[in-house]
């Protein structure tokens, strides 16, 4: 005589949630492993155009300077 039941999910939602359904964990720095190739590439020159925080923040006060002297005239 053949099976007649195929499948059940009893029980298993109770199971699930006695030791919690839990988030997948966050990481810091997602891997690149399998992303598009092209957006890594793009990604690449985007971070090489970035400036260091100390340069930022000597191109930020040559700006200021220069419109500081900008409204002075």
């Amino acid at each position: 005589m053949a099976k007649s039941k195929n499948h059940t999910n009893h029980n298993q939602t109770r199971k699930a949630h006695r030791n919690g359904i839990k988030k997948p964990k966050k990481f810091r720095h997602e891997s690149t492993l399998g992303m598009d190739l092209k957006f890594l590439r793009n990604q690449r020159f985007c971070k090489k155009g970035n400036l260091k925080p100390a340069k930022q923040l000597a191109r930020a006060a040559e700006r200021k300077a220069t419109r500081e002297a900008k409204a002075a005239k």
